[in-house]
């Protein structure tokens, strides 16, 4: 809908207004049992475009599935649209969920990880291959795959724990038997004007 006549857009830049709109709009993606992942705002004039990005909470396998992500999609709308501080610009609502390669840069996503087999990119040693086998307060307990000539079998050797100051970034690997999990863990961006967008004041 349109913004509001007599309001005049704020001067909020978009960070200050992304970390608004998380406190808002965090308790009502709890409620859902969801976690709220990140929270980003594009001004465009008058308009600006809210992008929300929910997962599933840390003790849950899987990814968020579109039944989820259109249904926190219109609560989240519903608690935009009667935002007692909103400054009258327009929005377009955007629900997406983090795809299943996505970087691992908080010890919640790789305790989201576990089990998984994870390119790791540590700063004291060369990148390497291992399954993630557990993960505390302090670090990651990997599994490293060790090279081995093309054409052998991979072997594992033994387990070694990486702290998070050591770790620059990690990725999941996808692995042909998990290739099912991670179709349902892709990125789902609604493209504006359908049902899943919501557009508010």
């Amino acid at each position: 809908m349109a913004a509001r006549s007599g309001n005049v857009p704020s001067a909020l830049d978009s960070g200050a207004e992304a970390q608004r709109l998380h406190i808002l709009l965090a308790p009502t993606v709890a409620a859902a049992s969801l976690f709220l992942e990140e929270v980003k705002v594009h001004f465009a004039g008058s308009h600006r475009t809210v992008s929300v990005v929910v997962d599933l909470p840390e003790d849950e396998s899987g990814g968020v599935g579109l039944d989820a992500i259109s249904a926190i999609s219109r609560q989240l709308s519903e608690v935009m649209d009667t935002d007692p501080h909103d400054d009258g610009r327009a929005y377009d609502l955007e629900i997406s969920s983090p795809g299943a390669t996505r970087p691992m840069t908080e010890p919640r996503h790789w305790r989201r990880a576990v089990g998984r087999m994870a390119k790791v990119n540590p700063s004291d040693r060369e990148n390497f291959m291992g399954r993630i086998l557990s993960v505390d307060d302090s670090g990651v307990l990997f599994k490293p795959e060790l090279p081995v000539k093309k054409g052998m079998k991979p072997k594992q050797g033994e387990p070694e724990k990486i702290l998070f100051t050591a770790i620059r970034r990690g990725v999941v690997e996808l692995e042909f038997a998990r290739l099912d999990e991670a179709e349902l863990d892709l990125e789902f961006e609604p493209t504006s004007g359908n049902a899943v967008d919501g557009e508010g004041s």
